[in-house]
């Protein structure tokens, strides 16, 4: 198999886009998992695949353990939703900038 190789620039929060090429090889869409890991001065990405455990005991309590946040979250638009995570996830961003400040 004939290797890929791009060039990228990071965007301003650290985010890199990963090349369609690559994403469509590796089979990577929006619901992909990856892997990360620094290995030496490398940086490796690997998709992960990962199958749904049937009757599992500890998925159907994970499951259960969410029940309230599902109830809730099923009473707003998905644009509430991803406003709140946006307002939560910035407040995470805010406390760590102060403690490296």
């Amino acid at each position: 198999m004939k290797s890929l190789v791009k060039i990228v620039r990071p965007l301003r929060n650290g985010q890199i886009t990963i090349p369609s090429e690559f994403r469509a090889r590796l089979e990577i869409n929006e619901h992909s998992l990856l892997e990360l890991a620094l290995v030496g001065d490398e940086l490796r990405l690997k998709p992960l695949h990962v199958s749904r455990a049937k009757n599992s005991e500890w998925a159907r309590e994970l499951y259960e353990l969410f029940a309230p946040v599902r109830a809730e979250t099923a009473k707003q638009s998905e644009k509430q939703v991803n406003a709140d995570i946006d307002k939560a996830v910035a407040a995470v961003r805010r406390k760590r900038r102060a403690r490296r400040a």
